[in-house]
């Protein structure tokens, strides 16, 4: 994972999930969906910090 970052999903509820689509995963996925929500919180919070506020809400994702 980039950076040694925590994996941010919890990957029992992912891949339970995507059985109940009945489909299967493979085993990078949460580290994939994981990246993905780095990305979304870090430009959330900077679309707080750029309108000025340092609480991070639904709007800014």
């Amino acid at each position: 994972m980039a950076k040694d970052r925590e994996v941010l999903v919890v990957a029992s509820k992912v891949k339970e999930y995507i059985k109940g689509k009945k489909m299967m995963s493979s085993g990078d996925l949460p580290e994939a969906l994981s990246n993905a929500l780095y990305d979304i919180i870090d430009k959330a919070a900077n679309r707080a910090k750029e309108n000025g506020r340092q609480t991070v809400q639904p709007r800014d994702v």
